[in-house]
């Protein structure tokens, strides 16, 4: 198995050194753009050098451990121009979930974390500790959800969308690209695209830009 370098030096990022090594992953570094961070550890782990330096340890996996999908998204974008990265998926080993569960690259899955049956999980989504998901649910790239949420049965997330912690999904629910769903929000109705939702039941907060 190839090492692993965690891009990003962040709280998810030390948060992600501690999955690596629940998941006996051997962790050479972490990559980041604070050059005051270059050369300290984290978590045991050395702060390598800048992203855009991926290239010079073209012979590990990455993972990217940004909460945020829009920033992950284009921390990925910078990557690509380089090269073709290999991305590792993280699960926890303590994750329960069905053989029909199917797991996109780069993904960070949680402990605590249940999946049921028939689920799809995108390209570098990320769910963090804790989270439930039901049958037949559909999740698009780089969707993070965040602990303790829970997601019913047949809901669809498309790309980067964001699950607050302790948020409540309806089952059949969609939630449009780029929507926000606030922290302990119980959702029962679908969300337009660039959205933020808040509340019980949730409502409209306002607008995002695009991506």
């Amino acid at each position: 198995m190839k090492d692993l370098i965690v891009i990003g030096g962040g709280g998810f990022a030390k948060e992600v050194l501690w999955l690596a090594s629940d998941c006996n992953r051997k962790v050479k570094g972490i990559l980041d753009d604070d050059m005051d961070a270059h050369g300290t550890i984290i978590q045991g782990a050395k702060v390598l050098g800048a992203i855009n330096t991926w290239i010079d340890y073209v012979d590990c996996e990455f993972v990217i451990a940004i909460g945020s999908p829009r920033t992950r998204f284009q921390v990925y974008e910078r990557m690509l121009e380089h090269g073709k990265p290999c991305f590792a998926k993280l699960i926890h080993p303590n994750v329960r979930y069905s053989n029909t569960v199917e797991f996109g690259t780069g993904v960070i899955v949680c402990a605590g974390t249940t999946l049921t049956v028939d689920i799809k999980v995108g390209d570098h989504n990320v769910l963090n500790l804790n989270v439930t998901v039901g049958h037949e649910c559909n999740f698009g790239s780089f969707v993070t959800i965040a602990p303790m949420s829970a997601i019913s049965g047949n809901v669809s997330l498309v790309d980067f969308v964001e699950i607050g912690t302790g948020a409540a999904v309806r089952q059949g629910l969609t939630i449009g690209q780029g929507a926000m769903l606030g922290m302990g929000s119980v959702l029962t109705k679908n969300m337009p695209e660039f959205t933020v939702y808040a509340g019980n039941p949730a409502k409209k907060f306002k607008e995002l830009p695009k991506v």
